[in-house]
């Protein structure tokens, strides 16, 4: 068993690292080691000083250098002298906020414990342990329980936290962080992922400062400026090499990452739901739950430690049939046509695409209500066969012919004030009486914590999908939300909604993923704005980002993959000049850059030459060859397109057979050195032929010793966003 229990010490041994805590002799449960396996208890580290100022536990007397102030907690809370940032604050009836949370109880369970309403990685008994800690106030009947989900072969432990009233009155939860990570020792650095819209999760490193430095959203939804995921490492750390912590948070909602390192150098990483967007009501005999953490430690660099959440993500938070399935490749009519479409002409481009070996034509906005530009619409799910100049089951039967599946763009959250929804039902909008509402792409958000809300979508989307053979559903949401009103809350308790709404959404989701679980669901929000965790246990991808230009979204690329599998990345090939920057690159650029996702196109195939048609056939042809490599294999990241003059890639067989290594070269400049691709993976001792590579003669032979120690030569500069591929297999 993964889970160890002796004399109150809790040990979690994984495949390769060890998780420790204990509870002290005051009952408080401290954190004692994340890192190597060491065999013994941890407890040794524990020295302290007397520290002035940091105040003692009433039980501990005159012990005066022990402090909560300064002793690594396992979770954290306010008002009992730790004056670092806490993961709870609960106010009692009488107005004050304090817990003293110490040791009640333990189980462990076989599998994976689950949450309610919420979004969680699954494992059976063969593949999972669950630990769960009851913490208790000691002065009130508050209860704590920290749930530890474990995956001993994967090194990943998940948290979780569940808060019980057993008080006789309401006490209000004004924040709950799902995960507190006290680290005691060493010197840390940290990187978030940042961006805006068309340019998402963009990587940052800093060192850790004196203070509090955080990482987060506002806008309702996890968003394209801060993404909830974070890695602490220790300084130096490479791609193969150092200590480091990673973790995610399967939430798509306002989120917080704070790290704070204090007095005495240690560091705390706090993370879970926004407490500026968050109060909660607690009744007598209630629980809550809060959202969960997936948490990794690596020994071996940030490599490993992306390979344990890619399969953590897709084997343990993916669901259905979709999965591990390889991913059709689409072609999707936005950039092709925007608003000005009819039947015929997605027809028109289904059987050009159809002829090129595309596998699914995708619909995107405009085919509902009266819906011909931004302005109005949303909210009016039926099908506007005016337009189209037939029936959506025609428009689906007919590309199904052409040996095609067919699939379908919805914004179901928002409504337009143009529509018959928000005449029919003004209240269903979230926006505050008495104010303006704050628009946004011309659009206002319905109020998904009401079932009404959540019924007529279910009905509206549930029709659509019997009236014809649709196979897709790209779940769009094009705004944040700031005007926080429901009608169905009190005044006290409109701090629910923001969380309520997440609620509403997932349930939402349930509802339809389960009713239809042979269709495929992709999430989007004005691109990567909601590219979570907690959507990819509905929605298996993601759109990565509406910005599609070769050059730039292999830095999006780059920072995405520190977490999120090629599976779940949403990448096409656009057209030239491209849409969103203006720049022209290679269709082979482009298409090299999209085939690091699923793969797909956003372009009208009308304007491309002969040959740029056959190219683009060429091209679906690799994918569908090296698809199963591309989504299964290991990836690792042979650059940083960040500060390098090129973005390089590689996907290496589970069994190190086979390595596909991609990727492009940046910027020309005179008298260039070609340069040299170092591989990793590889089994050093075997040997590898090229089969297919830019500009080398296949047929050559390198040991696996060779292909990372001295690498392989890339293609002479010719000029800017070169593409290369290189695919060798082990002989």
């Amino acid at each position: 068993m993964a889970i160890q229990v002796k004399d109150r010490l809790f040990t979690i041994e994984m495949a390769n690292t060890m998780y420790q805590m204990q509870v002290d002799s005051y009952g408080v449960l401290c954190h004692l080691w994340y890192g190597a396996k060491t065999g013994c208890s941890m407890e040794y580290l524990m020295d302290y000083p007397d520290v002035g100022f940091s105040g003692n536990i009433y039980d501990a007397g005159n012990v005066r250098n022990y402090s909560l102030d300064n002793r690594p907690l396992e979770y954290s809370t306010i008002g009992n002298g730790d004056y670092r940032i806490p993961a709870l604050s609960v106010i009692h009836a009488n107005g004050t906020k304090a817990l003293d949370l110490r040791f009640e109880a333990y189980e462990i369970l076989p599998g994976k414990y689950q949450i309610p309403g919420l979004p969680a990685a699954y494992g059976d008994e063969t593949e999972a342990e669950t630990l769960r800690i009851t913490l208790k106030d000691k002065f009130s009947d508050i209860k704590v329980i920290l749930n530890y989900g474990v995956f001993e072969k994967l090194d990943v432990i998940t948290r979780s936290t569940v808060i019980i009233n057993g008080e006789k009155d309401a006490v209000t939860i004004d924040r709950a962080h799902s995960l507190c990570l006290d680290i005691s020792r060493g010197e840390w650095e940290w990187i978030h992922f940042h961006g805006r819209h068309n340019m998402e999760r963009i990587v940052e490193r800093n060192e850790i400062f004196h203070g509090i430095q955080e990482s987060s959203s506002r806008r309702g939804s996890s968003s394209q400026q801060q993404n909830p995921t974070v890695l602490l490492c220790e300084k130096g750390a490479t791609e193969e090499r150092g200590l480091c912590y990673g973790a995610a948070l399967l939430y798509s909602g306002g989120f917080q990452t704070q790290v704070e390192k204090e007095q005495m150098r240690q560091v705390r990483l706090l993370m879970g739901m926004n407490p500026e967007l968050f109060s909660w009501q607690l009744n007598p005999g209630e629980a809550f739950y809060t959202p969960e953490v997936i948490l990794s430690c690596s020994l071996e660099g940030f490599g490993t430690l992306s390979h344990q959440f890619h399969t953590i993500l897709r084997e343990h938070v993916c669901r259905g049939v979709h999965k591990l399935a390889e991913r059709p490749v689409l072609i999707n009519n936005w950039e092709a046509t925007y608003f000005d479409f009819d039947g015929e002409k997605i027809l028109k481009i289904a059987r050009q695409a159809a002829e090129l070996g595309v596998d699914m034509m995708v619909l995107d906005d405009g085919w509902f209500g009266k819906r011909n530009d931004d302005c109005s619409g949303l909210g009016d799910w039926f099908v506007n066969e005016n337009k189209l100049k037939c029936s959506l089951h025609k428009l689906a039967e007919d590309i199904n012919g052409l040996g095609m599946k067919f699939g379908l763009w919805f914004e179901p959250e928002m409504v337009s004030e143009d529509s018959d929804l928000y005449r029919n039902h003004p209240d269903w909008a979230i926006q505050i009486p008495g104010r303006d509402p704050i628009r946004s792409r011309f659009q206002l958000v319905l109020d998904m914590s009401r079932a009404d809300v959540r019924e007529y979508l279910y009905e509206s989307i549930r029709n659509i999908l019997n009236s014809a053979n649709i196979e897709y559903v790209k779940w769009d949401m094009n705004r944040s939300v700031c005007d926080w009103f429901s009608a169905m809350l009190p005044a006290g308790r409109q701090g629910e909604l923001p969380h309520r709404y997440v609620l509403g959404l997932y349930e939402l989701l349930e509802r339809l993923t389960t009713e239809f679980p042979q269709v495929l669901f992709e999430g989007c929000s004005g691109g990567g704005g909601r590219f979570d965790a907690g959507m990819l246990y509905y929605c298996p991808q993601s759109w990565c980002s509406d910005d599609t230009d070769a050059y730039q979204r292999t830095q999006i690329q780059y920072g995405t993959s520190f977490f999120y599998p090629v599976s779940a990345v949403g990448s096409h090939v656009s057209a030239v000049p491209n849409h969103q920057t203006g720049r022209r690159t290679s269709l082979e650029a482009r298409g090299v850059t999209a085939m690091a996702g699923s793969f797909g196109y956003e372009l009208d195939l009308s304007k491309l030459s002969r040959e740029e048609k056959e190219a683009v056939g060429e091209q679906i042809r690799r994918f569908k060859q090296y698809g199963p490599l591309i989504h299964n294999g290991a990836y690792y990241r042979l650059s940083n397109p960040l500060k390098d003059n090129l973005a390089a890639w590689s996907f290496v067989e589970k069994d190190q057979s086979r390595v596909l290594a991609q990727g492009l070269t940046f910027r020309v400049e005179p008298n260039m050195r070609r340069y040299v691709l170092k591989l990793r993976g590889l089994e050093p001792a075997a040997q590898y032929q090229l089969v297919k590579g830019t500009e080398l003669e296949a047929g050559q032979i390198y040991t696996g010793a060779a292909l990372m120690a001295g690498g392989i030569l890339l293609p002479g500069a010719d000029g800017d966003d070169k593409a290369f591929e290189f695919y060798f297999e082990r002989v």
